[in-house]
């Protein structure tokens, strides 16, 4: 049997880290027991946004070579967010690969840094549900939540209490 990689030592750790002193706002876990490269997140929506009372999965994706590469993180709960893709990809800087951006958006100090663990990717997306960057929109309709903003209220009141009665 070979031996675990630093990635999944380090994933372990903080698994049990989370397990030992839970964050407000989120809970993690593994998809599966037996593969630590997957984990299911569920975050609360922020209190005093539109997402408040919310409940929201997300399937959080590590590589084989993390902390040096970025997880990817999906939420499997509908989500509408002008920094989530209609897939249900999250798209904030940290999640992009480290490095200059080839678009030019980002510095390379707001992306992918090996010190991210999972609880500061977390919060990160909870950060980012309360303050959406409609600048550099994954979802272009989204995006236009300021023109639109009983439209986007409504729809958000929807998916709250639609992720409110799958639990």
């Amino acid at each position: 049997m070979a031996a675990p990689s630093q990635a999944s030592l380090l994933l372990t750790k903080q698994l049990r880290d989370l397990s030992k002193n839970p964050v407000d706002g989120f809970s993690a876990g593994l998809v599966d027991d037996v593969n630590v490269f997957e984990w299911n997140v569920t975050i609360i929506g922020p209190p005093d946004t539109l997402y408040e009372g919310g409940y929201f999965n997300a399937i959080m994706s590590f590589p084989t070579n993390y902390p040096n590469s970025p997880p990817t993180v999906r939420f499997t709960s509908e989500m509408w967010h002008p920094n989530v893709y209609p897939d249900g990809r999250v798209c904030i800087s940290i999640l992009h690969a480290p490095g200059d951006d080839p678009n030019g958006y980002e510095l390379a100090s707001e992306r992918w840094t090996p010190v991210h663990t999972v609880e500061s990717i977390v919060l990160s997306i909870i950060s980012m549900l309360s303050s959406p960057n409609d600048e550099s929109p994954a979802n272009i309709e989204a995006a236009e939540w300021r023109e639109r903003r009983d439209e986007f209220k409504k729809k958000i009141s929807r998916i709250v209490r639609k992720s409110q009665e799958m639990l």
